[in-house]
């Protein structure tokens, strides 16, 4: 009997327990409490972020896992100590007041955010950004003084990618896209045929039309509002949220599918290991690949948009002339004039991750003031799309992530590649893929999804995982294929 392990995994359910509980409280902060919520909130999210620090790091935990790490063990039960001992190794070099000090701290700064934007004044919003950088790098050097504390953030969310790797990839995603999208302007553009206003009630009741049509597990997820679309939860519980603009139909839309495969990935978990590093997703980079993948590779294809079409058009008689091409060609229009990252097309939001990637590199580093953000973004949101911000809330304001942590914006386009990565192999291994999108039949690629990523959460290490299912480490060639041939072909280059 392996009796330290079961202990140690015991242990472990009561942490996760603890930790999902936050992540309640946070789905909630977002969606549902009131205005006048945060005063209480943040202290009860730094209260239960300290416990849970507290029960990770205590001398039990150490105990059972050098115990464990000590028997015979099967290669998922390893695996499992090995993902618990990382979080151990890490936890422990951070004092318990300091990770109280950074929950506290950053449910503060989501409001102080709201207010920056709402009052577009990057300044109001300075005092708090500065506060969490320090903060976050005072943690990362705990965790390994001897490296450079934003490669240790990085680690937080990806932990067996190297930033090296993504930094690579970046650089040659850069040089594929940027001549693309500039040849793209200098072609004749795509017309929006959405254009108007669309009543929000009914563009809520089409999003919950197309979560019916994806086969979404109402038992366990449900669809709500919040300031920028997100999805929260476990296997058990995987809730989406999204967005609504009366003048953008396809937002909505894409929002909402986007969040879905956030939510497909959750769901897909094995229920038995719930509580366990086993029943969790792998990382941030591999979780964004599943909703990219059905944002894009699914949601933006001629297939989907003759299937949902139709519903679309109950909902908003308005568009009844549209045709099943005009509306796939209008969901893939490259706007490169777009200032926001979350309404950007397939292949300009890479130049938003980069560019904001860049900037906080250089603010963690030292080399960038905090009041030296708004020029920086401003200049090269001109340098890598052409376009400058007229306003802050437009630009470095734009969305709330700053308020979680640096070094993950990578992982957005991380996931896009592993994106399309995954679909090449689908479409090695499934018989006509696109058939299905086509018939409305979802659950072949969902099931391949599970099998070969979903089921396994944190067994494998990142690239181990993408090995095994894509049988390949993580390029960004299948990417910059699956770009040039379809945008070559819609913008006839």
């Amino acid at each position: 009997m392996a009796d330290a392990y079961d202990d140690l995994l015991d242990r472990y359910r009561r942490i996760t327990a603890l930790q999902d509980g936050g992540g309640v409280l946070y789905w909630d902060q977002q969606v549902m409490m009131p205005e006048g919520g945060t005063p209480a909130r943040s202290k009860q999210l730094s209260a239960l972020s300290g416990v849970t620090h507290e029960q990770l790091t205590a001398d039990e935990t150490g105990r059972l896992l050098d115990a464990a790490e000590d028997e015979e063990l099967s290669d998922e039960q390893s695996a499992a100590v090995r993902e618990i001992r990382r979080e151990y190794d890490r936890a422990t070099k951070v004092p318990e007041e300091l990770v109280e000090e950074h929950t506290r701290l950053q449910s503060e700064a989501q409001d102080d955010w709201r207010e920056a934007k709402a009052n577009d004044d990057f300044s109001a919003f300075e005092p708090i950004l500065s506060d969490l950088l320090d903060l976050r790098v005072e943690k990362a050097q705990h965790i390994d003084p001897d490296r450079d504390p934003y490669e240790v953030m990085f680690e937080d969310r990806e932990p067996y990618l190297e930033l090296d790797t993504v930094e690579r990839i970046f650089d040659e995603l850069k040089d594929g896209l940027v001549p693309l999208i500039e040849d793209i302007r200098a072609s004749e553009g795509i017309p929006d045929t959405f254009e108007g206003e669309f009543d929000t009630d009914a563009q809520e009741a089409l999003s919950r039309d197309v979560l019916d049509l994806l086969d979404y597990d109402w038992d366990r997820g449900r669809l709500d509002t919040s300031a920028h679309p997100f999805m929260s939860g476990t296997q058990f519980d995987a809730r989406i949220t999204t967005r609504f603009d009366e003048t953008d139909l396809l937002g909505a839309v894409s929002s909402t599918v986007h969040e879905f495969g956030h939510a497909t990935y959750a769901l897909g978990l094995s229920d038995d290991a719930y509580g366990t590093p086993l029943g969790e997703s792998r990382s941030s980079g591999v979780h964004e690949s599943q909703s990219r993948f059905w944002e894009n590779h699914v949601g933006r294809t001629k297939e989907f948009w003759e299937l949902v079409l139709p519903t679309v058009k109950d909902r908003f008689p308005q568009v009844s002339d549209v045709t099943p091409e005009q509306a796939y060609r209008t969901a893939n229009r490259i706007e490169s004039d777009n200032l926001i990252r979350t309404e950007a097309d397939e292949l300009t939001y890479h130049m938003h991750i980069i560019l904001r990637s860049e900037i906080e590199r250089e603010f963690v580093s030292g080399d960038l003031a905090v009041s030296e953000i708004p020029a920086a973004w401003n200049d090269k949101m001109e340098e890598y799309l052409g376009i400058r911000p007229d306003t802050d809330a437009e630009g470095c304001l734009q969305d709330i992530h700053w308020t979680g942590g640096f070094a993950s914006f990578q992982n957005y386009t991380v996931g896009s590649v592993l994106a399309a990565q995954l679909w090449a192999t689908i479409e090695e291994e499934l018989d006509d893929p696109r058939g299905l999108i086509a018939e409305g039949d979802f659950r072949p690629i969902r099931d391949w999804l599970t099998e070969n990523v979903h089921r396994h959460g944190c067994r494998y290490t990142t690239d181990e995982l993408i090995r095994r299912a894509t049988g390949e480490d993580l390029t960004a060639d299948y990417f910059l294929d699956y770009a040039e041939e379809k945008f070559g072909e819609i913008y006839d280059l």
